[in-house]
């Protein structure tokens, strides 16, 4: 199968692309791996894009297309992939089938994972991350701390990253229902979209996603 899968900042879209993408046997493709990729390996596009970040500037979708392109292009992706994190507008939405079209084929589904934006809130703003080691993360909801304010782990000190402050979430989730959310209706347009929630547990949303893409395969 052939998925991109959208969804605003919060929902998950990592863990559950990981887990879709070992049960499709599709690679999962995903737009920061792309760039750290492109740029340690020292690509014609890496450089470009190491260029605009060192500047400050976004990355232009040209060049965020072309990395897309050569990583489809290769053998692992030929029976399929699973697209997070591009396209992440109209353009390179249009670009892509652009892109498909060239190659023969399409897009099997949008998965689109809804979350209540007062949740991506919570789940986002709650996370705190040890001084100590960043891979040491809770969360003052659904996996706090026995001591607040310190990692169990290492006894550490957690904090806040500025990413998951309450105004820079809902920054992001501007920005989302600018340039992404519209992707959506595009895709829509062509019938492709799926539409789940990405509440509860993640082997729940996985199984229910699992059983959204079956039934679209299936129509």
């Amino acid at each position: 199968m052939r998925i991109v899968l959208v969804g605003p900042p919060g929902a998950g879209k990592g863990t559950q692309a990981a887990y879709l993408a070992q049960n499709l046997s599709i690679p999962h493709i995903a737009t920061g791996d792309l760039f750290r990729a492109n740029i340690s390996q020292g690509t014609d596009l890496g450089k470009q894009a190491r260029a605009y970040m060192d500047a400050g500037q976004l990355v232009p979708d040209e060049v965020t297309i072309g990395m897309a392109k050569d990583r489809m292009a290769q053998s692992d992706a030929a029976g399929g992939f699973l697209l997070d994190g591009f396209p992440r507008n109209v353009g390179q939405a249009e670009a892509l089938d652009v892109m498909l079209k060239d190659e023969g084929v399409k897009l099997d589904a949008v998965l689109d994972l809804e979350v209540p934006e007062d949740e991506v809130v919570k789940r986002i703003a709650g996370r705190r991350v040890c001084r100590n080691d960043s891979a040491h993360v809770f969360h003052l909801t659904y996996n706090p701390p026995k001591t607040e304010g310190v990692c169990d782990a290492c006894g550490g000190e957690l904090y806040q990253r500025d990413d998951d402050s309450e105004e820079t979430v809902r920054t992001r989730l501007e920005v989302y229902h600018t340039q992404t959310e519209p992707i959506i209706d595009y895709y829509r347009a062509q019938g492709l979209v799926v539409t789940i929630s990405a509440l509860g547990k993640v082997a729940d949303v996985t199984a229910r996603a699992m059983e959204a893409l079956k039934t679209s395969d299936e129509g």
